[in-house]
Formats: C-alpha cells, sequence, structure tokens
C-alpha cells in the first residue's frame, strides 16, 4: 500500500510445523514506499529457494510483469496473477501453463456501466495485458464505484495502487488452492505476506499470515502477525517471526 497506517499490531504464535510455501504479495510487500524492489526482500527469497522452499507470487499485477520477476528472482513457486484471475506454472514436461480462472467479459462490462454512469474512471496502462479483470486507477471514489455496480456478479477491490474488477469466484485463496494442491499442498501449509484488501482471503487462509503497519486496516486484521516495520522491511520480519528464516 502506498502509506503507512496505523501502528496497531498484535501477534499469534508462528505455526509448529515448518511451511512449505511462502506465498508472497509484492508491491507493497517486496518493495519499498516508492515500489522498488528492496535488496534485503531479494536476497530473502533467494535464500529461501536455496533450502527449498518455493516461493510463490501473489499479486494484483498483469502475468507479464509477474513473470519477469519471478524469473528475476529465481523463484520455483507459481504464480497467481491479476488478483487470482490468472495463474500460472510449469508443467511436468517443463511447458509453461497458463489457466484463466474470471470471465473479463463480466469485469468490461461493469468497466462499461461506470463510462456510462458519469464516472470518470481509467483504464491503467497494463490493462492492455489483462486476462481476467479490469484494472482502473485510484482517482474515483471506490465506494461511488460500487454503488453503480451494485448487484452485479463481481468483487471490487482497492489495493492502493489500483481498483480491480472482477467476476465473481476467483481471488488470491482460490487460485492458491488450485496452484498448491498439485504441488501436495495447500495455503495451510504456507506463510503468506500482503498489505492489501485484495490479500484478507489469503492471509486468513495461511498456516501464518503476516501483514505489515502500511497494510489495510482489513488486512491487518486478518493476520496473525503484523510485523513492526512496513513494506519489503516488514517482509522479511514477518518471514523471521514466522521460523522459516532465519
Amino acid at each position: 500500500m502506498p502509506a503507512p497506517r496505523s501502528r496497531a499490531r498484535h501477534v499469534r504464535p508462528p505455526p509448529h510445523t515448518r511451511p512449505k510455501f511462502v506465498v508472497t504479495d509484492v508491491d507493497g510487500t517486496l518493495t519499498d514506499v516508492s515500489r522498488r524492489l528492496d535488496p534485503d526482500a531479494v536476497r530473502s527469497v533467494r535464500a529461501l529457494e536455496d533450502r527449498g522452499i518455493p516461493v510463490v507470487l501473489a499479486t494484483g499485477n498483469v502475468l507479464p510483469i509477474a513473470l519477469a520477476l519471478h524469473r528475476s528472482l529465481g523463484l520455483s513457486g507459481p504464480i497467481v496473477a491479476e488478483n487470482g484471475g490468472l495463474i500460472w506454472w510449469k508443467g511436468p514436461d517443463g511447458r509453461d501453463r497458463v489457466e484463466r480462472l474470471a470471465d473479463r467479459a463480466v469485469a468490461l462490462g461493469a468497466y462499461g456501466a461506470l463510462r456510462h454512469a458519469g464516472l470518470p474512471v481509467r483504464r491503467l496502462f497494463t490493462d492492455r495485458w489483462r486476462e481476467s479483470e479490469v484494472a482502473i486507477e485510484p482517482t474515483v471514489s471506490l465506494a461511488a464505484i460500487r454503488r453503480v455496480l451494485a448487484g452485479r456478479p463481481l468483487t471490487v477491490e482497492a489495493t492502493g495502487y489500483a481498483i480491480h474488477l472482477m467476476a465473481r469466484g476467483a481471488g488470491k485463496a482460490t487460485a492458491l488452492a488450485r496452484v498448491l494442491a498439485p504441488l501436495g499442498g495447500s495455503l495451510a501449509d504456507a506463510v503468506a505476506l500482503g498489505d492489501g484488501d485484495n490479500d484478507v482471503q489469503m492471509l486468513r487462509g495461511a498456516g501464518f499470515g503476516v501483514s505489515f503497519p502500511s497494510g489495510s486496516p482489513r488486512a491487518r486484521a486478518a493476520a496473525d502477525y503484523v510485523t513492526r516495520k512496513s513494506y519489503a522491511s516488514g517482509f522479511v520480519e514477518g518471514l523471521k517471526a514466522s521460523g522459516v528464516l532465519r
């Protein structure tokens, strides 16, 4: 999220068993306040991979951005992109596999309704690469958007960087259940770290959920551990608190 909020903090004990996976959001989690990748976060995810713990990206970013990060960071886990509307993994044959979990036509119809209602909404530049949702710039009131779209079969979530419109039934937690099952696990076997409302279900379902003072109130409430530090510094702190990183 773009700016720190409350310093309220709570802690629940880390899991007794070693987590099988680490699932992480990207913006505001692996980055600093300016959305720049943090060197300490990079070293941490590489250390996890070196110890045989797959790191899974779960992000609102489009797949091309997430895949570039995945390769540059040297990750082995699958990718959840577009807030859970799109998943990527390597098949047993080593080939790239992609599955779309939400019908973008629903989101496009909702965006058209917003424009028809006279709201000055604008789609993100990266929307040209989206396959399952529509992301708009956070320049219009979330409450106004939800009023116009009330009754439609979609979710409307704000991340601090964008407002995402997506057909109901997808989301990060749903997508993670789909990509972790073939690896012999579930969210309950993971440490999950995130800072936005779109991370709430993921944090609740994780074996150990971590958020930050810079996270949304809902993300903090859903987490097992709220760090003292924000952004990527909190990411490293949260990994250590979970016991997955020394």
